[in-house]
């Protein structure tokens, strides 16, 4: 099996433009004692969207690795891959994010059920997890409780190992799986995820992660909306449930939590570093549009045409709003009226337009919600065709060091360093 690093960070890439500068950020957390591997990750609804191929984000990565001369481990996400998408990425991916969100709560057949709970009485005994600041315990589980949450969540497990056998049949064992589930209403207990990785284990799926769902919005390109005293306790409980499920159960020891932030959840960052340093865990860190947004910060920085081409953007942005949000519902929160008109946008100097965009909650000029539309934007950029990449590349300085320093300094520094 190959085996992922105990610390993992998913960079995306929405136009495979950056990758070397992504992967400077990693070579200077290796500089600074962290060894971190970079995973780039595309999901399928992305390469539709800019009319992509999963074959790019390995060629981006490659040439970025011979490059720069790396000479440590890096991977290739086949992010958010379902039965009917998954075979496009089969010859190009190393990680696959098999998500099964879908499945949860749909009805698990009823023999499926019976066996599972038969095979498990030791989950109705009291359990405890042990925790760096003592233990947690998880009070007695009925049988109808077990069987309640073996109703909820097996037909998604079930799923998870179709996905898995089927990327095994045409990979062997050469990557790496991550479940997810992370995209669902209501989070999982941590009695809830103990079943779910007593079930996986059953379904002999040796995922290296686990990304759950959990209390709070992780909406796009902004930071946490909850209570960080609650993600706190659910980060360290469902870290005490792995420790467990390692201890009782046929799981690899790499296993892992994964996170899947929507990018710039600065506020539970340190949640995530102290949990980490207390327990010697490891983790991996998802994000998603940074990178593209850096992109349009660097060329609206940049100033001349390329201020002129992020303007533009933004105005056929809020000119399909409704288009543009709808695919990203449940993941932001934008309100129209804190949304400057594009007038307005069209007057601003490159300080102003970067203020505005630069995730900086202490900059006045910020705004959140124009951030958010333009995250959810990069469609309209690729409409822009070979304008927007030629632009890149004629202001690759400025776009690189935005990249670059983005990744490390809010990123990487305040997870691992700070």
């Amino acid at each position: 099996m190959l085996k992922l690093e105990k610390y993992s960070f998913g960079v995306g890439d929405r136009f495979a433009q950056q990758a070397e500068a992504q992967l400077k950020a990693f070579q200077m957390a290796v500089e600074n004692g962290v060894e971190l591997a970079p995973v780039w990750n595309k999901s399928n609804r992305e390469h539709l969207t800019v009319g992509s191929e999963p074959a790019s984000v390995r060629g981006a990565a490659e040439t970025a690795v011979k490059n720069l001369k790396w000479n440590r481990p890096f991977h290739v996400d086949a992010d958010h891959i379902r039965m009917e998408t998954v075979d496009r990425f089969l010859p190009h991916s190393d990680f696959f994010t098999i998500d099964v969100a879908d499945s949860i709560g749909k009805p698990a057949n009823r023999p499926d059920v019976d066996t599972f709970v038969s095979k498990h009485p030791e989950l109705l005994a009291r359990i405890s997890f042990k925790k760096s600041d003592g233990e947690m315990h998880c009070s007695e589980m009925s049988q109808a409780y077990v069987r309640g949450v073996a109703e909820k969540y097996l037909a998604a497990v079930k799923q998870a190992g179709s996905i898995y056998r089927h990327i095994q049949k045409a990979k062997g064992d050469n990557f790496i799986a991550e479940v997810s589930m992370d995209e669902t209403d209501a989070p999982q207990t941590p009695p809830e995820l103990l079943i779910i990785l007593v079930a996986l284990a059953d379904e002999k799926i040796p995922m290296q992660t686990i990304a759950p769902k959990f209390t709070g919005r992780f909406n796009k390109g902004v930071d946490y909306a909850g209570d960080v005293g609650q993600f706190e306790k659910e980060f360290n409980d469902d870290l005490a449930v792995i420790a467990y499920a390692l201890e009782k159960y046929s799981l690899p020891k790499t296993l892992k939590l994964s996170v899947h932030s929507g990018s710039d959840k600065f506020s539970i960052y340190p949640v995530i570093r102290r949990a980490l340093q207390r327990t010697g865990a490891g983790v991996h860190i998802k994000t998603a549009g940074t990178t593209w947004l850096e992109e349009m910060i660097g060329l609206a920085e940049a100033g001349g045409e390329g201020l002129i081409l992020a303007k533009e953007i933004y105005s056929d942005a809020l000119n399909h709003l409704d288009e543009l949000c709808a695919p990203y519902a449940s993941v932001i929160d934008i309100h129209p009226q804190k949304l400057p008109s594009a007038e307005t946008v069209n007057k601003w100097s490159s300080h102003e337009y970067v203020s505005a965009l630069r995730h900086d909650p202490r900059n006045e000029r910020f705004n959140a919600d124009l951030r958010q539309l333009l995250h959810v934007g990069y469609k309209i950029a690729a409409k822009k065709g070979e304008r927007y990449l030629r632009l890149l590349q004629e202001n690759r300085d400025v776009v690189s060091r935005n990249v670059t320093e983005n990744l490390f300094e809010r990123h990487i520094k305040p997870l691992f360093l700070d």
